[in-house]
């Protein structure tokens, strides 16, 4: 592939930018148009947001209407970095297939749709393969550390009889949306009314993973993952560039999922998040135990950064999605993620 991948991304705020700060310093690569409504970010230079200098990169200014940057085949692959559930994402995502994008979304919900929407996962695939591209949802949780990870090292079992696994991690990389899903800067008794109407989402995602392992190694799920959300409440005040709390007020959700099979609890999912962790002496990691044959355990501390993982893990997936078959993918049916270090061009597929 000769011409620059072009890469247009939807959504311009700590994942977006964070995208864009990742595609400019590697080779092969164009961002040929950026879209956010946010009247702080519409109408301005991309390069202004970002606070760097464009160097040999055309401007791009930020336009809140996506209408006015698409037509057909304007770029390779759309990232879409604006919602966590699939319902909200299906117009945005629709549209985009339409114009013969390939799609990447940080949609939580996205990363295995079937689990909860099967009936929009299918809309999904039957326009992608309509219109020749491929559509994947991805990003560091879900999407690697807490399913796909797990699912590769039951590669080296004969057999598993349990899995769990646990994220301990910090918000602080997050944006506004992600504080208001875990209820970050609620009092405790709002959060627990949060979780009651549906307003505290808290982990968006474990739906996804619990189903997206037992399809990957073959367990049949007895019904819908059982979860939980508790607050975690801090002692003392603290800030992230999003965000500033006080003692008592809620400074992230401990959240556990359980999948049975069988009646038994075969998949556990255990994901304390909260921002500045360290300023009350918690240590974050990410930990994954499989019961079998072999017994396997895995230790990361601390743990994958949200913010920086979620970035790269959409961004290194590029050449997986524009080289795959079309329709709705996941991450079991493209090749292993992995950093892209050279010309992102020569990853390509070139196909006459």
């Amino acid at each position: 592939m000769k011409n620059h991948v072009r890469v247009l991304i939807w959504g311009f705020g700590a994942m977006g930018s964070g995208m864009a700060e990742m595609l400019l310093d590697k080779k092969g690569v164009e961002i040929i148009g950026v879209c956010d409504i946010h009247p702080e970010r519409a109408g301005r230079s991309m390069f202004d947001i970002l606070g760097r200098s464009a160097g040999g990169h055309g401007d791009v200014t930020v336009n809140g209407n996506i209408d006015e940057l698409l037509t057909p085949g304007c770029a390779e692959v759309a990232l879409l970095a604006t919602d966590s559930f699939t319902a909200k994402a299906l117009p945005k995502i629709l549209k985009l297939v339409e114009n013969g994008l390939n799609v990447i979304s940080t949609a939580e919900e996205m990363a295995y749709p079937r689990a909860q929407a099967p009936d929009l996962a299918d809309a999904i695939d039957t326009a992608a393969r309509k219109h020749g591209v491929s559509v994947l949802g991805t990003g560091i949780n879900p999407g690697l550390i807490m399913d796909v990870l797990v699912t590769l090292l039951t590669g080296a079992c004969r057999s598993v009889t349990a899995i769990e696994a646990k994220r301990i991690n910090s918000l602080s990389p997050f944006g506004p949306a992600v504080m208001e899903e875990q209820g970050v800067g609620l009092s405790p008794e709002a959060f627990t009314e949060g979780v009651k109407e549906g307003g505290v989402a808290g982990h968006v995602g474990f739906s996804e993973s619990v189903r997206m392992i037992a399809d990957g190694i073959g367990w049949e799920l007895d019904g819908p993952v059982e979860q939980t959300q508790n607050a975690i409440v801090s002692r003392v005040a603290r800030k992230t560039p999003f965000i500033e709390i006080g003692p008592g007020q809620v400074a992230g959700c401990d959240q556990r999922g359980i999948g049975r099979v069988d009646g038994e609890a075969k998949i556990r999912m255990v994901h304390p998040q909260q921002i500045e962790p360290e300023s009350e002496g918690t240590e974050t990691g990410d930990f994954i135990t499989i019961t079998g044959t072999p017994n396997i355990t895995m230790t990361i501390r601390p743990e994958i950064p949200g913010g920086i993982g979620t970035i790269a893990m959409c961004v290194n997936m590029i050449p997986q999605v524009i080289n795959a078959s079309p329709g709705l993918k996941t991450m079991l049916d493209l090749p292993i993620p992995r950093a892209v270090m050279g010309d992102m061009r020569d990853r390509i597929e070139v196909t006459s």
